[in-house]
């Protein structure tokens, strides 16, 4: 997959902005302002020396222009030495243009609502024109074609001027890449015959489409990293799994429309009507994403883990194995708001949250439960092995260094935070999701008064709640 096109670092306002889209400390500032200064506009946002860009940190700045002067020097050789378009080349801009153009003016009130939902990655849909055009056209007419996109998406998008350069660039230097190595490796669409020809085909296409990605995980993957205000990771630089097959998917669809443009072209009509519902149903996924979906850590909301744990919990009931269920509790969290201000107790609220996704199996179901407690779901596991799953969890957490403001919006750094943990087991300490919840809260009390900074199981576990249990 990889971050859309628009996603490099906006500038924002206060901590919980600059995280929700990756971006750095800026100060608030408006993009699309009306001109001020006088009748010059001298202080029009979109003239180059009053860009946000300006605030960046240095490293990202120098990372953006650097690739920006690559990416130019780059684009200006691949267009010296293309073949020069032809008269079917000229036919076939044409059709991807009008297909592009139908796509892009029947979706964009669902592209906005997608933008505007979108808190870190955002998989923008047109790569099935621009994937295509880099594998048919020559760079000429790709860069075209290019162009025409990100001019109608200029008025959809409605990004800070220098974000929205920096993105089209982008586009154009993976879709010149990309056709420069699909020739480079041949054969052409139809080049050859037999089974043969067909897989040598189809893996000449897989390769020019991970280079296409390369690139933009390059440059939008790179400035969002470097963007961050705490550790990059590569959910919030790459996105999900599901955002990285969305990507996937549209690059397949690429290179169906452009087999369709060499066999039978006037059937690229069926890929415009194609890409319109399949623009309908990335924002219903989005949608029902974010129905499940805590907006402040990104991870799964009390519905959505709730549901998820409801089957697991079925499914362990029918299987006879182990389950267990963690409840995370930040010691003293109020204090942290207290001291540094909301915003910094959100940062640490999104750190934690990564923090417990990362520590944890793929399996395990991780979710906010409310205020700073979160709830992890352990399916398949017995005492021994959930006891070291809570001591690693309390111990990831107690070496987190956040990064964040005060505030007087000040850089600060939050450590050294401890955390109480209180753990149940299924069916000892309940039989149902709702028992489990009562237990697992228990404990997490008995946690507390005894310390805090510490794991405890639920009460009724033999050998009481601060010693681990025995093995099985």
């Amino acid at each position: 997959m990889h971050p859309g096109p628009d996603d490099v670092p906006p500038a924002a306002g206060g901590a919980a902005a600059r995280r929700a889209r990756g971006a750095t400390p800026d100060p608030p500032v408006n993009e699309h302002a009306e001109p001020a200064g006088g009748p010059a506009g001298r202080d029009h946002p979109y003239r180059p020396r009053n860009w946000a860009l300006w605030r960046r940190p240095p490293v990202l700045i120098a990372f953006m222009l650097g690739l920006e002067v690559v990416a130019v020097a780059v684009l200006t050789l691949s267009f010296t030495h293309s073949a020069v378009p032809g008269d079917r080349d000229w036919i076939n801009f044409g059709i991807l243009a009008i297909g592009a153009t139908v796509h892009i003016q029947l979706t964009q009130r669902q592209e906005e609502r997608r933008r505007n939902r979108a808190k870190k990655v955002l998989i923008d849909l047109t790569a099935v024109w621009t994937f295509s055009a880099a594998l048919i056209l020559p760079v000429p007419l790709t860069l075209l074609v290019v162009f025409l996109i990100r001019l109608q998406h200029w008025f959809i998008a409605r990004r800070p001027a220098h974000n929205f350069i920096f993105s089209s660039i982008t586009h154009g230097l993976a879709g010149a890449v990309a056709h420069v190595t699909y020739v480079a490796l041949g054969p052409h669409l139809l080049g050859q015959a037999g089974w043969g020809g067909f897989w040598q085909e189809a893996g000449t296409i897989a390769v020019t489409g991970v280079v296409y990605e390369a690139i933009q995980i390059l440059y939008v993957g790179g400035a969002l990293a470097l963007g961050l205000s705490s550790e990059p990771t590569l959910r919030n630089v790459l996105g999900s799994p599901a955002d990285n097959l969305l990507e996937a998917v549209t690059i397949g669809l690429g290179a169906v429309t452009a087999i369709l443009l060499a066999v039978v072209p006037p059937m690229v009509v069926v890929m415009a009507v194609a890409t319109v519902v399949f623009n309908r149903l990335a924002e219903l996924d989005q949608l029902q994403n974010d129905v499940r979906t805590d907006p402040k850590t990104g991870i799964l909301n009390m519905r959505g883990w709730s549901e998820s744990a409801e089957r697991a919990l079925e499914r362990t009931a029918r299987s006879g194995d182990q389950l267990a269920l963690l409840m995370v509790d930040l010691d003293h969290f109020k204090w942290i708001n207290d001291t540094y201000g909301h915003p910094a107790g959100d940062d640490v609220l999104r750190t934690v949250a990564q923090t417990l996704d990362e520590v944890t199996r793929p399996s395990d179901l991780v979710g906010r439960f409310g205020g700073e407690e979160f709830l992890i779901l352990l399916p398949d596991i017995d005492e021994e092995a959930t006891w070291d799953a809570a001591e690693r969890i309390r111990v990831a957490i107690a070496k987190l260094h956040i990064v964040t403001t005060d505030k007087r919006g000040d850089p600060a750094t939050i450590a050294d935070r401890t955390t109480s943990i209180g753990v149940a087991r299924h069916p000892r300490h309940g039989d149902n999701l709702d028992r489990l919840l009562q237990s697992a809260d228990a404990a997490v009390y008995l946690a507390k008064e005894n310390g805090r900074d510490q794991v405890c199981f639920a009460p009724d576990t033999p050998g009481g709640g601060l010693m681990p249990p025995a093995g099985p």
